[in-house]
């Protein structure tokens, strides 16, 4: 980018660019930086023109790779860059545009820069080229061993004492960014990283006493949701007035040999996806799943989950424990609200997932909320949406629904909840439906999309847990959920009639031969009978706890009773079948007595009778139905190629190469 130039293509011929890899040491006092810094730029937003400039300037980042052990130039640039944010506060406060538009400048390059060393060396080489003097070649000193602890520790105060602003957007959304990149070495293994240089900094030293801070700013960032100011709001406003030396450094070197360098042009319209979204709110977000899933070291657990586990409520009076230094308090009431209204990305959802599963505080107080619809809806819109969504983003919806069912307060006030005309539910129209007959209908659609589909047994299981979990509370169900549990159950005794048929047939023709071993159907059966006991438990325990709230669920029960004769004498389902078929011939026995062509209206009114009539000692009680959720074994194996994958796809103004990445397929990611 010569005088006059903005082309992103004459990037690499660029004389300041080229002076910055070269091999002379510049000072980090010399001028070159007032005139370096001084451009005037809109942070690409998608992959393609990050893409774009990636490879525009990759001969320069290069050149800096080989040139940098001698010239020490990274170090200089970054001292440089954290003098100046030792006044970006005061600058801030002052709205000096021109401070605040250099140092953002300075932490772009810087950002640009580690991204390419990170992804072609180890953690180990990066740390000598943060030693690397201008002394003499190959010659490192102690005073800079610490520069990545240095500057790790001023991004962190940058993003939790800098208020957020529309001139201090931008360099804290760049703030944000680095510190991911900082940690994108995971990217570039296979393995699972439980010892990091960079990990280590962050859980320790300097930058442990603003762990709370930082997870409460990031928290507060996701829950605002502040929209990107226009573009060009941080660069410095031409003035009538002159300005002064530094303003005449800048203006010059910005409208002359750097003019306006934009990749959107500074000034023009945000994307639709901009205009819908906060870049910063994303960032942080991804940010804090990263920090929350970082593998505990040796001797110290990962302060930032701590943090997460911990946190309370801005109205919990009680004292916050000593025990816990990393514990800060929030308001629950705006997390919550952003909750409901983020679940469309992954992201929010495992956010969500994480406080759920491991801050009490949080989980007590979501499932003590009366509007739990707003947050339950969404949930069930991911699952409903199943064919458009990542196997991922399913489960944790589907783990979030299994530890909500865990609590028999929720199970009950979803059938209390009303709803009209779900519009997105699009199978039948819903003028009106419970919370909990709508959960209901979603959860078996789940599960049979899955037994046509994906066929996988872990989302079977706890599709079935949530149900079980829910049906000593089932009340009043709705016709049509009641009708769809009886489905399901003639489903599952199609395909295991199927099975069956087919074990039989192909026994009877191997008898004899000596061709190639029987396929396993007796596996293929187990698994069908498991899933067929389990519907049978889930309707026997609506039975025997709430009989009398739950005419429709009799009714089709009634409609479709010769579905459950074949089961009647099953060695694996006779104890469970006791009380249904007591159930079924109790009723079918008052329906035949009331006489023939009944209406629809007089069979749900006899059921209703009888249902208070039927002694309850005559059903046999079984152990109450209770699964909880219990994270597997080494669960960051799932976790951390999870989050990555989400930073890959939906971080802002970040872009690596796909062939780079080791730690997942980019299919699965």
């Amino acid at each position: 980018m010569g005088a006059n130039s903005s082309s992103i293509s004459e990037l690499p011929e660029n004389e300041y660019l080229k002076k910055l890899s070269g091999a002379e040491p510049i000072s980090e006092n010399d001028p070159f930086w007032n005139q370096l810094l001084s451009f005037s730029f809109t942070t690409p937003t998608n992959s393609a023109d990050l893409k774009l400039l990636e490879e525009a300037t990759v001969s320069v980042c290069r050149s800096l790779v080989e040139k940098n052990p001698r010239t020490g130039n990274l170090g200089s640039l970054i001292k440089v860059f954290l003098s100046r944010t030792k006044e970006l506060k005061i600058s801030a406060e002052c709205q000096n545009h021109i401070f605040i538009w250099q140092a953002h400048n300075a932490l772009f390059i810087i950002c640009s820069l580690l991204k390419v060393f990170i992804s072609q060396m180890s953690e180990e080489e990066l740390q000598l080229h943060f030693t690397y003097e201008e002394k003499a070649p190959g010659s490192y000193g102690t005073e800079c061993e610490d520069l990545i602890e240095e500057l790790l520790c001023c991004l962190i105060q940058l993003i939790v004492e800098i208020p957020l602003l529309d001139i201090t957007y931008s360099i804290s959304l760049e703030a944000v960014t680095t510190l991911i990149v900082f940690l994108s070495c995971q990217l570039f293994h296979k393995e699972i990283l439980r010892e990091s240089i960079i990990h280590r900094y962050l859980m320790q030293g300097r930058c442990l006493p603003y762990t709370s801070r930082l997870v409460k700013t990031l928290l507060y960032n996701f829950i605002r949701q502040e929209r990107s100011p226009p573009p060009g709001t941080h660069v410095f406003q031409q003035q009538t007035d002159g300005g002064g030396l530094l303003y005449g450094i800048a203006s010059g070197v910005a409208t002359g040999l750097w003019t306006v360098f934009t990749l959107g042009g500074v000034g023009s319209k945000p994307t639709p996806q901009l205009e819908q979204c906060s870049p910063l709110a994303n960032q942080s977000l991804l940010l804090l799943l990263v920090l929350a899933n970082l593998t505990d070291a040796p001797d110290t657990p990962n302060p930032y989950r701590q943090a997460i586990m911990s946190f309370k409520n801005t109205q919990d009076s009680t004292a916050i424990s000593s025990s816990n230094p990393h514990a800060f308090q929030i308001n629950f009431n705006s997390l919550y609200t952003a909750l409901c209204e983020q679940q469309k990305s992954d992201q929010a959802t495992l956010l969500l997932y994480m406080l759920l599963h491991q801050n009490c505080n949080m989980r007590t107080y979501v499932l003590a909320r009366t509007d739990i619809e707003n947050l339950v809806l969404p949930i069930l819109e991911i699952l409903y949406h199943v064919e458009e969504r990542n196997s991922h983003h399913v489960y944790m919806a589907l783990i979030i629904l299994l530890i909500l069912t865990e609590d028999d307060g929720f199970n009950r006030s979803i059938h209390e909840v009303i709803l009209k005309n779900i519009t997105w539910y699009a199978e039948r129209v819903l003028t009106e439906i419970s919370l909990g007959s709508l959960l209901i209908l979603v959860v078996i659609r789940t599960i049979q999309y899955n037994m046509t589909r994906t066929r996988d047994k872990y989302l079977h299981t706890n599709c079935l847990a949530a149900l079980a979990n829910m049906s000593a509370q089932f009340r009043s169900l709705h016709q049509y959920a009641a009708q769809r549990i009886i489905s399901l159950f003639s489903l599952l005794s199609k395909k295991h009639n199927k099975v069956l048929e087919q074990a039989t047939q192909t026994l009877r023709g191997s008898l004899g031969s000596n061709e190639s071993p029987l396929p396993d159907y007796a596996q293929d059966l187990n698994v069908i009978e498991e899933v067929i006991r389990m519907m049978l438990e889930i309707i026997n325990s609506c039975l025997t706890n709430s009989l009398h709230h739950n005419p429709n669920l009799v009714y089709a029960l009634l409609y479709k009773r010769d579905l459950f004769e074949q089961f009647r004498t099953h060695p694996s389902f006779q104890d469970i079948m006791q009380n249904i078929d007591l159930v079924i011939s109790f009723f079918s026995s008052r329906l035949e007595q009331a006489g023939a062509e009944l209406s629809v209206e007089r069979v749900l009114e006899i059921i209703k009778q009888g249902a208070v009539a039927l002694p309850k000692d005559r059903l046999r009680k079984f152990p109450e139905l209770k699964f909880k959720y219990v994270e597997e074994e080494q669960p960051e194996e799932f976790f951390i190629p999870y989050v990555w994958s989400l930073v890959y796809n939906s971080a802002v103004a970040l872009y690596w190469n796909p062939h780079d990445i080791q730690l997942f397929t980019m299919d699965s990611g």
